[in-house]
This record gives C-alpha cells, structure tokens and sequence, in this order.
C-alpha cells in the first residue's frame, strides 16, 4: 500500500450484514498489520452505523493479538446507545476467530460552545523540509538486506519529520518527535473518512517519542515494540490532504511500557485532535 488512493480504498470497509464490516489487511513492510490500519477501520465500521449529522469525538481502544496481514478482518459493531446528542458504538475486530483489537468510540452533534486550546509550538514549515523518504535513503546503505524492503515502501502518507533521528544510532535524545503530515492526494468528503485517515496516520512514530531518551530504535532485533492502547479526541475540523503538525511527546517509561501523548495542528494553529497511546517495550534476555 504506497499511494492515498489506496489507503482510501483499504478505508472503505466492506458491509457484510447488518453491524458487521469487512476490512482487507494493508501492508506498509511491518510484520504484522499495521495497528493503524486496525484504527482506521474501525472507526470507519463505527461511522457506518452513525448519523451522518454526528461526528466521532473521542475512542478507545485496546490492541489484544497481533494481526495477520494475510487474511481479512471482520468488525462486529455494537450499537450500544443512540441518545439524543450523544451515540456511542463498540467495535470488535476478529480474525481467525478470535478478537485482535476492540473499540469504543462516542460520536456526537455539531454544538456550539466554550472554545480554548493550546497554542502551536514554533516550528520549521514543511516546505523546508526533507521528506521521510529523503531522510531514509541516506540510512538505506547501512540497513540490513532483509529490512531493506519495508524501509523503501513508499506510504501513502507524506511525513517530513522536523525532528530527525538516525534508525541504526539514535543515540539519547529528549523524548520529542515533531512532523508535519498529510495525505499524498485529494481526500473526498465521504463522511468520517478524514477522522479515520488521522487515526491511522497517529500510530506512525508516536511510540518513538518513547524510545528517544534509551538509545533505542525499531530496528534492535532484541527489542520487542507494540502497541497495547491507543485513545483520540476529535476537537475541530480538519482536512488530511492539508498539512497538520504533529506533535509528540513521552512523559514516562517503565515496567517494560512507554506512554506517548501526541497532538495535530492546522498550518494556521488550530489544535483539532489529540492521542495517547501506551506501548510494550521490552528487551529480550
């Protein structure tokens, strides 16, 4: 999966039955399916059941397996309360038969009311940046031969990090990772589809804020790296084929877990969502 188009169509999830949605599994070179991926349809299934007029603000998620990116996935939704501003949906993903991940996402209606947020930091544009695929083809030399394959991929997602990180000697550094991102083509205005493009598109680098100060990187064979949560608050519009900053950071690591919290950014400031997610570290003996 390398192009936008692509990642639309991976989106668009297959009804099966009344609650129940089929997804194809993507694969962007990880050994198992992407857990954005997982994210983003999901979230798509949940919408699928929802009034067009409501809009996810918020889901909660918790990885239990890791995916088969050979087979397909099956979303059995939940809908557990339509109420008069508020709809909440549960979502179970299942493969081979048994649950993989599972989601609960609150949709609600357009109001008005108290508005504040946090300002954008200070940051290059991206215009002025290398792209994530300039940055790897310096590295791509010194890369083993079998991860070579999945570090070339292009991803339909286009990501110029500000915050620049050798893969093989990341050495210690502040527990920060800043890019801007956006979809590499025109997103169209199919309802919940930008929320469940950000929603995959959180899941690239957010761990790595917490692997920063370690000297650890993705690519230590001894170290075992995985999603276990991932939860997301939905505050303004936004546009995935306009560039968003995202901003990442990790206030804490321990008991062989790391916890990063992330936020996005329009160009003109307007903070529209934020992410947390826990994640497995752990060393091999």
């Amino acid at each position: 999966m390398s192009t936008a188009e692509e990642l639309i169509g991976l989106l668009q999830v297959e009804q099966l039955e009344l609650n129940l949605y089929r997804g194809v599994s993507g694969d962007i070179g990880s050994r198992n399916v992407f857990g954005g991926q997982v994210l983003g349809q999901s979230l798509m299934a949940a919408t699928r059941t929802v009034d067009p007029a409501r809009r996810v603000h918020s889901l909660h998620a918790y990885f239990l397996r890791a995916g088969d990116k050979r087979a397909p996935i099956v979303y059995d939704v939940d809908r557990i309360r339509d109420g008069k501003s508020f709809t909440t949906r549960r979502v179970v993903a299942i493969q081979h038969g048994r649950p993989i991940f599972h989601m609960s996402a609150s949709f609600q209606v357009e109001e008005d009311g108290a508005s504040h947020q946090d300002p954008m930091p200070e940051v290059p544009a991206p215009e002025g940046l290398p792209t994530e695929v300039e940055h790897r083809a310096r590295h791509l030399p010194r890369l083993p031969e079998h991860l070579r394959a999945g570090y070339e991929r292009d991803r339909p997602i286009e990501i110029r990090p500000i915050t620049l990180v050798d893969p093989l000697e990341p050495g210690a550094m502040p527990p920060v990772f800043d890019a801007w991102v956006r979809a590499l083509a025109p997103v169209p205005d199919v309802p919940g589809l930008h929320q469940a493009m950000l929603a995959y598109t959180s899941d690239f680098h957010l761990l790595s804020a917490a692997l920063l100060p370690h000297d650890m990187s993705f690519f230590d064979p001894k170290l075992h790296i995985a999603s276990l949560d991932h939860a997301m608050w939905f505050h303004r519009d936004f546009r995935m084929d306009d560039w968003l900053l995202y901003v990442t950071e990790s206030p804490s690591a321990s008991g062989s877990r790391g916890i990063s919290r992330g936020k996005f950014y329009t160009r003109d400031g307007r903070l529209v969502a934020s992410t947390v997610q826990e994640g497995l570290i752990r060393r091999a003996p």
